[in-house]
């Protein structure tokens, strides 16, 4: 059996007449930057993520260098985030001159621990820019607490959290901005490249929009150095029909991991060979915790023993898997000169060691869920796991 890490393909052909009207549409027009599906586009990303208003631009890495920017943030400044991300969310804040200072993360979420913030907090912090990592949010109540103690500015990298929620508020909606993605593996993606900054303030939004066109207000009129940071109609298209699916694709996920929960607990894996990830009772009312969260699964994570065994293993069987991440930010060569080592930041780089993603897209049938695990159990109760 083949059990792909993500079926695109089959996504595509659930909504092919949907999606082919729509892009048919942008060519008829002849209008492919910008324009009224982007504003449309707009609109219903902040409504969606109950924030007044939206700005798109041509990646979720741009998003986060455009509300950098967009506070001025630069040489000579800090902003406080996490070593266990992708690399954009450092590697913006570098790109504009600051420099990224890392806090560790909450072994059970994946996300920055809060209560590490504030002991980081120098008068060169202007920002914090917390990741709500795999489709969980992180505990943004006392990081806000922080950040309007010490006057600093919050950014959302909700790459990986559209539609996700804490205490009933929507990632992005709580910061001073909201930075999602569009790649098209992410929970909502699509066709290349493409993201959306989402804010409360009518002021920001409007430099945003202004700095994402080289500054340029009015055409010509260069009022900031800003960039060229524009979403394509194109983009913007897609995106309008697949978010109608969204909530349904995102139950989906849900249901899928309740699914491979109860699949592991049946082949009798328990915690001590395979770490799940935290659910929320909000999906699953046996579990823990707050029930106002909404965990979307971007990703689907677990930890094992023999990590790296163990995806050769499931390659070998037709399951695709991958690392999320397999070496923290503040290991990487390029930050170098932040001066940091192993064992800096312990639980991150635990979390690179052994966690492993497995697939979770909507699509995912009985079947193929019932391989992946029974595939795992094989393994992990056989001498591959010595």
């Amino acid at each position: 059996m083949n059990v792909p890490l993500l079926d695109l393909k089959a996504q595509y052909q659930a909504i092919k007449p949907e999606i082919d009207a729509a892009v048919r549409a942008v060519f008829e027009s002849q209008y492919f930057i910008l324009g009224p599906e982007v504003v449309a586009c707009e609109k219903a990303i902040a409504e969606y993520s109950q924030a007044a208003h939206g700005c798109g631009v041509s990646s979720g890495t741009d998003a986060l260098v455009i509300a950098l920017m967009n506070e001025g943030i630069g040489a000579g400044d800090e902003v406080i985030t996490t070593p266990y991300t992708f690399f954009a969310t450092a590697g913006s804040i570098a790109r504009t001159g600051a420099k990224p200072v890392f806090v560790d993360i909450d072994p059970e979420t994946y996300n920055l621990r809060a209560d590490q913030i504030e002991g980081k907090v120098t008068a060169k912090t202007k920002a914090i820019m917390v990741v709500h990592l795999y489709g969980l949010m992180a505990d943004m109540d006392p990081v806000m607490e922080i950040a309007k103690r010490h006057n600093l500015v919050v950014i959302e990298d909700a790459a990986q959290a559209v539609g996700s929620e804490y205490k009933g508020r929507r990632a992005g909606s709580i910061g001073d901005y909201g930075c999602f993605s569009f790649f098209p593996s992410k929970n909502l993606g699509g066709a290349g490249d493409g993201g959306m900054v989402v804010t409360q303030d009518a002021a920001r939004a409007e430099k945003l929009a202004t700095m994402r066109n080289h500054g340029m207000k009015p055409k010509y009129y260069n009022k900031y150095i800003g960039g060229n940071f524009r979403l394509d109609a194109l983009q913007a298209a897609v995106i309008n029909v697949k978010l109608k699916h969204l909530d349904d694709w995102s139950r989906a996920r849900q249901q899928n991991a309740l699914r491979y929960n109860r699949l592991f607990e049946e082949a009798g894996l328990g915690t001590e060979l395979v770490t799940r990830p935290w659910v929320p009772r909000s999906t699953d009312p046996s579990q823990a915790g707050d029930c106002s969260c909404r965990h979307i699964f971007n990703q689907y994570v677990i930890r094992v023993k023999a990590r790296d065994a163990l995806r050769s293993y499931l390659s070998d069987r037709g399951i695709g898997t991958e690392i999320y991440y397999p070496v923290p930010l503040h290991l990487q060569e390029c930050f170098a000169y932040l001066g940091h080592r192993a064992g800096d930041f312990p639980e991150s780089e635990k979390a690179a060691d052994e966690t492993v993603a497995l697939p979770i897209y909507p699509e995912l049938t009985d079947e193929q869920a019932g391989y992946v695990v029974a595939a795992i159990a094989t393994f992990l109760k056989s001498d591959n796991n010595a």
